[in-house]
């Protein structure tokens, strides 16, 4: 129905953005990593899902339209509902589901608040053939650095949500080891 809006992000929510669209301004529910990048006036341009509940219009709105499709991809997964997917997407990159799956790892899903073991085995069997058929290339040990990282930065008494926000926050040519990632980490936490 909406696939696409075009506006000023006129406000921000918790997990949301309020963009002005022809002096309209409509709520839309986005990734943390696009979230926390978007400054208020910024100009956005967003690919979105519109869901149509009983009580409720919601949209749902991505940087890339890839995303979107993995989006829809997770919708299809029994008990995975519009939040529950998008936190997959705010926790985890593509390279990162797409790795998971080629690799048979359902506890990379594990590792999103609100999904368990079971939950992350379904997603890997839906999304068997969905997702392509080759892991990038270096994405996936960068994976099982970051969720050791995660584990270091949670064991110091920082939220699993505070530790998946410093990571995202690294460079793309960041170092792929532990200690260069959770060093780089540790720096973010010390400048904010």
């Amino acid at each position: 129905m909406i696939a696409t809006i075009n506006g000023k992000v006129i406000g921000r929510g918790d997990n949301s953005l309020i963009v002005e669209v022809g002096g309209i301004g409509l709520r839309v529910f986005v990734p943390n990593g696009l979230h926390d990048q978007v400054c208020l006036h910024d100009a956005i341009f967003l690919h979105t899902y519109l869901v149509v509940r009983q009580d409720a219009l919601v949209l749902y709105g991505f940087e890339k339209e890839e995303e979107r499709e993995f989006f829809l991809l997770l919708l299809g997964v029994s008990g995975i509902g519009p939040r529950t997917a998008l936190a997959i997407l705010s926790t985890l990159s593509l390279d990162a589901i797409r790795g998971a799956v080629i690799h048979e790892q359902p506890e990379v899903f594990a590792r999103v608040p609100g999904v368990s073991h079971k939950t992350g085995q379904k997603i890997l069997v839906y999304l068997q053939g969905k997702v392509g058929k080759e892991a990038p290339t270096g994405a996936f040990p960068a994976l099982d650095a970051d969720a050791e990282v995660i584990e270091a930065l949670t064991s110091l008494g920082y939220s699993v949500v505070e530790a998946q926000t410093a990571l995202q926050s690294l460079p793309k040519d960041a170092p792929q080891d532990v200690e260069g990632r959770l060093r780089l980490t540790l720096q973010f936490f010390s400048s904010h």
